[in-house]
């Protein structure tokens, strides 16, 4: 098992560790290990605050505290640096992330790329040219409607420390507003679902310039990009942005682009696709073969 890479899977936002168990499934029914991450304040480490339960008092939540405030990208990083340290020792690793979850897994190859014998980014952030919150401004997220969570914010986030979103809510509008966001092509009793899996707090820190990849580390562990070709959270104009700008910055190791059919959350809720993309790549040879 020394030459089998172990999968580290690490979330985006308000998500956890619980998210991939599906994913997990798929990878060892094809022989693959795998562990997922739950980042700090996320999985049991997370805040559900009595007034998110029902009924909801959204008044009392706004002023809430939540364990994750305070959360770095730093605290990430050291969180995803801790297991690969300890899945190295069983031989190589293929760093899986998704979404918020690709500024971790950034910092991470910026940091250690000597951990990490494959980036993959599933519709992941990966800044290069920007900061995370910058692209949200350029030309390919002009179709994403910001209302999903504009909608259901609770509370002040300065004045919290933390993003708080009600996914609990039962308003229509909202509620559609979400499935349109992450899964349009999930059934409503499987988005229901997935969307009771959100945790309801995250932290604020997306890093700043000094977190994007850096040629000299992050740029010489070979990565892949797996598309989602019906996102509508991380569009595939930005997906093929993020792909470019990483292939300028290191043109000698550029990604090896996959793509997967489907939404923001499909891949999750219906991961054999996913999974077999993943084994695929789990025979590729390791950095430095």
């Amino acid at each position: 098992m020394q030459n089998q890479p172990t999968f580290v899977l690490v979330h985006g936002a308000f998500a956890n560790s619980f998210s991939f168990a599906p994913l997990q499934a798929e990878l060892a029914l094809l022989g693959h290990r795998s562990v997922a991450v739950d980042l700090p304040g996320h999985g049991f480490e997370a805040t559900y605050p009595a007034p998110y339960q029902a009924p909801q008092d959204l008044d009392a939540l706004a002023g809430e505290p939540g364990g994750i405030k305070g959360v770095t990208l730093a605290d990430n990083a050291a969180r995803v640096i801790g297991v690969l340290e300890r899945a190295k020792e069983n031989g190589p690793t293929v760093l899986v992330s998704h979404s918020r979850g690709g500024i971790t897994a950034t910092a991470v190859a910026n940091a250690r790329p000597e951990l990490v014998d494959r980036l993959v980014y599933v519709s992941a952030w990966c800044p290069v040219d920007l900061d995370v919150n910058d692209y949200y401004a350029q030309p390919e997220m002009a179709g994403v409607d910001p209302g999903a969570f504009a909608a259901s914010l609770v509370g002040n986030p300065a004045e919290l420390g933390l993003l708080r979103v009600n996914f609990r809510t039962a308003d229509p509008a909202a509620l559609a507003a979400f499935k349109q966001a992450f899964a349009a092509d999930l059934s409503d009793d499987e988005f229901r679902t997935f969307l009771n899996t959100f945790q309801p707090d995250e932290n604020l820190d997306v890093g700043t310039s000094a977190d994007r990849a850096q040629a000299a580390t992050w740029g010489r562990v070979p990565r892949t990009y797996v598309r989602l070709s019906d996102d509508a959270s991380i569009p595939p104009a930005m997906q093929d942005r993020l792909i470019r700008e990483g292939d300028a910055l290191t043109p000698g190791n550029p990604f090896d682009v996959r793509t997967v059919e489907g939404s923001h959350l499909r891949w999750l809720v219906h991961p054999a696709p996913a999974a077999r993309v993943l084994a695929d790549l789990a025979a590729l040879p390791p950095a430095g073969a």
